[in-house]
C-alpha cells in the first residue's frame, strides 16, 4: 500500500516537472520572444507584367525587413488576391443610396479588386490593404475601407481625384500627379513658349491632373486633347493629324504608359517628332520608359520629368538581387525587365508597414459588427468595423525614414514630393539635364545653379529630328493660315479705318491707317496669314466688346483704333503700340495781338523778380560796406551814401556804373554779380522776344481746375474710354459732350460752351493729331498729358502672333515705310509746311527762380565769404579798442567801433598815394608872412578837371598833415590853410 502512493507520488512529480519544462520551454522559445501574426491583404493585378515586378518587391521587403529586426513582436503576412484588371462596376453613389449595403440590383456582382478588397476585409479580416494597381480600381476600395476602419495603402494610384474622397484610411505611398505640374510649368515656362497642348486619357489618371496643370500653366494657353482608353490605332492617328493642322508645337503628354507609347509611335509616323516639335512626358510615362523592355528609339529628343531617385549601395545591392528573384519567380518573362520607381515604393510600403505595426498596439485585432449569419462574400451589410484600424493609421502616419526610393514621409497622409529630374532621350540613354524642386525651381544639372535664362538653366538638349535649335513652340501651316479679323464700324475719322461691304457679294474689306500698319506687319512675318475681315458694330461704340469677342473665341484678332489699356490686357494680349500714347487737351486759339501792356513782366516769374531785386539792394550794400571807409565816392550825408549805393547796384543791370571801386573785396564781388546779370539779361531778353512773338496764338483754356470751375463743357469721341477718364477728373456728366468726327469736333470747338458747344476736346493724341491736319490754324494741343499705352492690334492671350506683330511693328516704325502710310493718310507733309508745330508755338513758359538758383547760389556765397573777410580784417586792425579796458562797457566799445568805422580810413593807399603824388609843399621851421605864402603856378598845359583834383588833393594832405602833427610847426600849417583857401 505505502509503495503504491510512494510510486504514484513519483509519477505525478515527474509529470509535473515534465510539463513545467515544457512551459518554460514554450515561454522562452528558446530564447526567442513569441510573435503576433497580422493579416495584410494585397490586390493587385497578377497576370500584368506591372504586378509581377512590385509582388517580386513586396515579398523582398518583407523578408529583408524581419532578416534586419529578428526581435521584432510581430509579424506581417501578406494574403495575395488577384484583381484581374477589373474596376468595380457600381458607384459611390448607388452604394450610398442601399440601406444595408447589399449590391444593387442590376449593377451586379462587385468584379475585380472590389470583390477581393470585400473577401479580404469580411472573410481574412485583414488589418491592412496594399492596392490597388490603377486609380479607377481604388476609388471602390477607398469607400469600403473607409466604412471598415481597413487602412488602404497604394503605392501605384497617383491620380489627385482620389485625394477629394477625402477618407482618413487611404494612404498614398507614392507621388500625386499634381506634384509635378510646377515641374512642367519650369520646363515651358524657361524656353518662353506660350501655348500647349496637353494630350491625356479619358479617365480618372488624365482628368485629375488637368485643373491642376492649368493653374501651373497660368500664363500660358493650354489646349486639351482627349485619347479614349479604348481607342484604336486609326483614332489615334485621327486626332494626332488634327493636332497636326494646329499652330501649337508643344505637346505634354500624361496617360498609361502603354496607351501613351502608342501615341507616340503613332506621332513618329506621321512626322510629328521632327524638327520644331516639343513632346514633354509626365512622370507616370517617363517612370515606364523600360517598362518590358520596351525601345527609346520612338522617343528620340522627346523631354520628360521624373521623381529623383537617390543612388544608394543599397540600392544598386537590392537591384541585383530582385533580377535574380525575378527570373527565378517568372522563368518565362523576357530577360530585359527593369525595376522601376513603383516597385521601389511598394518595397517602402511595406517597410512602412511593418514598422508601424510594431509601434501601435496589437492586443485588439478583432472586427466588431461581424454578422455571422451571411455566407455572401459580397454582402456588404455583413461589413465588420476594424478596432485595429486607428491605432495602426496613427503609427503609419508618423513613420519617416530613407528608403530606397528616398525620404520617406507622409504628410496628410500623402507622400511627400522632393525632387524630379529633367530627362531628355538621347540614343538608347535618358540623360539628365535638370532638377527642379519646391525651393529652387529649375536648376542645371551639371552646375546645381539657378538662372533665367534658359540656355543655362538646363543642360544641352538634343530635340526631335536631332535638332539643337530650340523649337519656338508653334508653326503655321506652309499654304497660309486664314485668320478672322474684327474690324470696328467708325461714325468718324475714317482714315484710321474703315470697313465697307459690299451688298452684292457680301465680301468686306477694310482701309485706313489701322489697316495698312497691320498688312505691312504681316507681310514681315516669317510665314503667311491672309486675314479675313468682319466688320463688328459694337453697341454705343464700345471697343470693349470687339475685345470680348476676340476673348470669347469668335474672332481671331481685331484691328482699329483700339487704345490699350489695363483692363482690355486681362482678356487678350495687345501688340507693341503703333501711334504715339497719351490723351491730350485740344482748345481753340485766340488772337492776342500783344494787348498786354505788363507783357514784360512774364518772361520771368514773381519769384525771380523777388529774388533778383533782393539781390540788387545786397549786393549794393555789400559794395557801400566796403567802400564806405577807403573811397570817396562812397561817403557823405546818409541820403547821399544811400543813393550811390543803390545807384550803383541797379547801374550794373546795363553795366553803367561809373563809380570807381578800390577796395579788392569788393571788386570781387562786382565781378561776380556782373557775371549773374549778364546771364539774368541775356536770358530775359530771350523770353520776352519769344512772348512777344508768339503770344499771337494764345490758348483760350489751359488748365482742367479752371474748365471745371468755370463750368465749361468738354468733348470726347464716341465710345472711347476717355469718357471715365474725364468724370475721375471730376467733370460732371453735363459738362460731357460726344464728337464722332473731326467735322463734328470743329463745330463743337467753334461754338463754345455758351451757344451749345464745347471749350475743348480730350482724346488719344492720335485723334488730335488728326484733327490738328485739318485745323491746325483753330486749335492747339496743350497740356496736360495723361499716360496711355497708344493703340495696338488685340489677339487672343497667349498667342504666338502677338509677339511676331508686335517684332514687325517695331521694324515699321524704324524704317521709311511708317513714314510713307502716315503721309498718305494724314497728310504730314503739307501740315508740317503750312502749320506751325504747336507744342512749340505754345512752349514759352515763365522763367522761374529754379532755373537761376545756381547763380544766385554762387552771388550769395562770395558776397558772404568777402563779408567774413572784412569784418574779421576790421576786427584785427581795431583789436585795441576791444581789449581797451577804459572804455568802460561793451556798449561803449561798439560805439567806438562804429564811429572807427563811419571814419575815413586816412591809412588806406588811396589816400596816402594821391596825398604824395599830387602835392609838394615846403616845411619850415618859421612862420612866414602872408606875403611870402604862395603857391606855385599849375601849368598852363593842365587842364581844369586835373587842376581840380590836384588841389582837392593838395587840400586832403593838408588835413592830413593837421590831424597828425598837431605839435608840428604852426606857420608851415598856417601857409597850408592860407594855400587852401587861395
Amino acid at each position: 500500500m505505502m509503495m503504491t502512493t510512494t510510486k504514484t507520488r513519483n509519477t505525478f512529480l515527474s509529470h509535473f516537472v515534465l510539463f513545467l519544462s515544457c512551459f518554460v520551454l514554450m515561454e522562452v522559445g528558446l530564447g526567442r520572444s513569441p510573435t503576433s501574426e497580422i493579416k495584410v491583404g494585397v490586390a493587385l493585378d497578377l497576370k500584368t507584367t506591372f504586378s509581377k515586378i512590385c509582388l517580386t518587391s513586396l515579398n523582398m521587403s518583407l523578408s529583408d525587413f524581419y532578416e534586419d529586426h529578428p526581435n521584432y513582436r510581430t509579424r506581417l503576412a501578406l494574403h495575395v488576391r488577384d484583381s484581374m484588371e477589373d474596376v468595380v462596376q457600381a458607384s459611390a453613389a448607388d452604394i450610398g443610396r442601399v440601406t444595408k449595403w447589399s449590391w444593387p440590383s442590376g449593377k451586379g456582382v462587385p468584379a475585380g479588386a472590389s470583390a477581393l478588397a470585400l473577401d479580404l476585409i469580411k472573410n481574412e479580416q485583414v488589418s491592412a490593404i496594399i492596392g490597388p494597381r490603377s486609380s479607377m480600381q481604388a476609388e471602390f476600395m477607398i469607400r469600403m475601407a473607409n466604412k471598415s476602419q481597413v487602412p488602404i495603402i497604394t503605392f501605384s494610384a497617383t491620380s489627385p481625384l482620389l485625394t477629394s474622397i477625402k477618407s482618413p484610411y487611404f494612404v498614398r505611398a507614392t507621388l500625386d500627379d499634381s506634384c509635378q505640374v510646377e515641374a512642367i510649368a519650369a520646363v515651358v515656362n524657361s524656353f518662353g513658349w506660350r501655348s500647349v497642348v496637353a494630350i491625356y486619357v479619358d479617365n480618372e489618371l488624365g482628368k485629375g491632373i488637368m485643373h491642376s496643370l492649368s493653374d501651373a500653366l497660368q500664363d500660358v494657353e493650354v489646349h486639351r486633347s482627349v485619347i479614349s482608353t479604348e481607342a484604336s490605332d486609326d483614332q489615334i492617328l485621327k486626332e494626332l493629324y488634327k493636332l497636326k493642322t494646329r499652330q501649337t508645337r508643344v505637346f505634354v503628354i500624361h496617360m498609361a504608359s502603354r496607351l501613351g507609347f502608342r501615341v507616340l509611335q503613332k506621332a513618329r509616323k506621321i512626322g510629328m517628332l521632327e524638327e520644331e516639335y516639343v513632346w514633354l512626358l509626365s512622370n507616370g510615362m517617363t517612370n515606364m520608359m523600360r517598362h518590358n523592355g520596351r525601345s527609346l528609339e520612338t522617343m528620340q529628343g522627346v523631354l520628360g520629368v521624373r521623381n529623383h531617385v537617390p543612388k544608394s549601395k543599397e540600392l544598386e545591392d537590392f537591384r541585383l538581387r530582385w533580377k535574380r528573384k525575378f527570373q527565378k519567380e517568372n522563368p518565362l518573362m523576357r530577360d530585359d525587365v527593369e525595376l522601376n520607381v513603383f516597385a521601389l515604393w511598394a518595397y517602402d510600403s511595406i517597410t512602412a508597414l511593418a514598422i508601424a505595426v510594431e509601434k501601435s498596439n496589437t492586443k485588439n485585432l478583432r472586427y466588431d459588427n461581424v454578422s455571422a449569419l451571411s455566407n455572401n462574400t459580397t454582402d456588404l451589410g455583413t461589413l465588420g468595423v476594424s478596432r485595429y484600424g486607428p491605432s495602426l493609421l496613427e503609427a503609419l502616419s508618423a513613420i519617416e525614414f530613407k528608403g530606397l526610393a528616398g525620404e520617406f514621409k507622409l504628410l496628410n497622409r500623402q507622400l511627400v514630393a522632393s525632387t524630379f529630374d529633367i530627362i531628355n532621350v538621347v540614343g538608347n540613354e535618358e540623360r539628365i539635364i535638370g532638377t527642379w524642386t519646391p525651393r529652387d525651381g529649375l536648376m542645371n544639372a551639371n552646375s546645381k545653379k539657378t538662372t533665367s535664362l534658359s540656355k543655362e538653366r538646363l543642360g544641352p538638349v538634343v530635340w526631335p529630328g536631332s535638332s539643337y535649335g530650340v523649337p519656338k513652340g508653334w508653326e503655321v501651316p506652309t499654304d497660309g493660315k486664314k485668320i478672322k479679323v474684327g474690324v470696328p464700324v467708325k461714325q468718324g475719322f475714317f482714315n484710321f479705318v474703315e470697313v465697307t461691304t459690299n451688298p452684292i457679294t457680301n465680301v468686306t474689306t477694310a482701309k485706313g491707317y489701322a489697316i495698312d500698319i497691320f498688312e505691312a506687319a504681316l507681310k514681315k512675318l516669317p510665314y503667311s496669314v491672309i486675314p479675313r475681315y468682319y466688320r463688328i458694330e459694337s453697341p454705343e461704340d464700345n471697343y470693349n466688346y470687339l475685345v470680348h469677342q476676340v476673348y470669347d473665341g469668335m474672332l481671331d484678332a481685331v484691328v482699329g483704333d483700339i487704345t490699350i489699356t489695363a483692363n482690355r490686357s486681362s482678356y487678350v494680349d495687345f501688340t507693341l503700340p503703333y501711334t504715339e500714347s497719351g490723351v491730350s487737351m485740344l482748345v481753340p486759339l485766340r488772337d492776342n495781338e500783344n494787348k498786354n501792356t505788363w507783357v514784360f513782366l512774364k518772361p520771368w516769374s514773381l519769384d525771380l523778380w523777388i529774388t533778383t531785386g533782393c539781390f540788387f539792394v545786397l549786393i549794393g550794400f555789400i559794395v557801400w560796406l566796403f567802400e564806405h571807409r577807403v573811397n570817396s565816392d562812397f561817403r557823405g550825408p546818409p541820403h547821399h551814401q544811400i543813393g550811390t549805393s543803390f545807384w550803383f547796384s541797379f547801374s550794373t543791370m546795363v553795366f553803367a556804373h561809373r563809380e570807381k571801386v578800390v577796395s579788392n573785396l569788393a571788386r570781387f564781388v562786382v565781378i561776380v554779380w556782373c557775371f549773374v546779370v549778364l546771364v539774368l539779361t541775356q536770358s530775359y531778353t530771350a523770353n520776352l522776344t519769344s512772348f512777344l512773338t508768339v503770344q499771337r496764338l494764345e490758348p483760350r483754356a489751359t488748365n482742367v481746375k479752371d474748365l471745371i470751375r468755370n463750368g465749361e463743357s468738354v468733348g470726347f469721341q464716341h465710345g472711347a474710354f476717355v469718357k471715365d477718364t474725364l468724370k475721375g477728373l471730376g467733370f460732371p456728366e453735363s459738362q460731357l459732350k460726344a464728337f464722332g468726327s473731326a467735322e463734328e469736333c470743329d463745330e463743337l470747338l467753334s461754338n463754345g460752351t455758351s451757344k451749345g458747344g464745347i471749350a475743348a476736346a480730350f482724346d488719344e493724341v492720335a485723334y488730335l493729331k488728326a484733327i490738328l491736319s485739318k485745323y491746325c490754324s483753330k486749335y492747339a494741343i496743350v497740356e496736360p498729358s495723361f499716360k496711355t499705352a497708344g493703340f495696338g492690334f488685340a489677339f487672343p492671350r497667349n498667342s504666338p502672333m502677338t509677339g511676331d506683330v508686335s517684332r514687325a511693328i517695331l521694324n515699321l516704325t524704324q524704317g521709311e515705310e511708317m513714314v510713307g502710310i502716315e503721309n498718305k493718310w494724314f497728310n504730314r507733309l503739307s501740315f508740317a509746311s503750312e502749320c506751325p508745330d504747336p507744342k512749340t508755338a505754345l512752349s514759352s513758359n515763365r522763367l522761374s527762380l529754379s532755373s537761376f538758383w545756381g547763380l544766385f547760389l554762387i552771388a550769395g556765397i562770395a558776397s558772404f565769404l568777402a563779408f567774413l573777410i572784412f569784418v574779421g580784417h576790421f576786427l584785427y586792425e581795431h583789436r585795441h579798442t576791444l581789449c581797451d579796458n577804459t572804455e568802460g562797457s561793451l556798449w561803449r566799445k561798439l560805439t567806438s567801433l562804429f564811429r572807427n568805422f563811419d571814419a575815413k580810413d586816412i591809412k588806406s593807399h588811396t589816400f596816402k598815394n594821391s596825398a604824395v603824388h599830387n602835392v609838394s609843399l615846403p616845411v619850415t621851421q618859421c612862420t612866414p608872412s602872408p606875403s611870402t605864402v604862395q603857391m606855385r603856378p599849375w601849368p598852363r598845359s593842365m587842364s581844369l578837371n586835373r587842376e581840380f583834383e590836384l588841389r582837392r588833393a593838395s587840400f586832403f594832405m593838408s588835413e592830413e598833415r593837421l590831424t597828425t602833427q598837431p605839435e608840428h610847426n604852426k606857420h608851415g600849417a598856417s601857409d597850408i590853410e592860407s594855400g587852401a583857401e587861395r
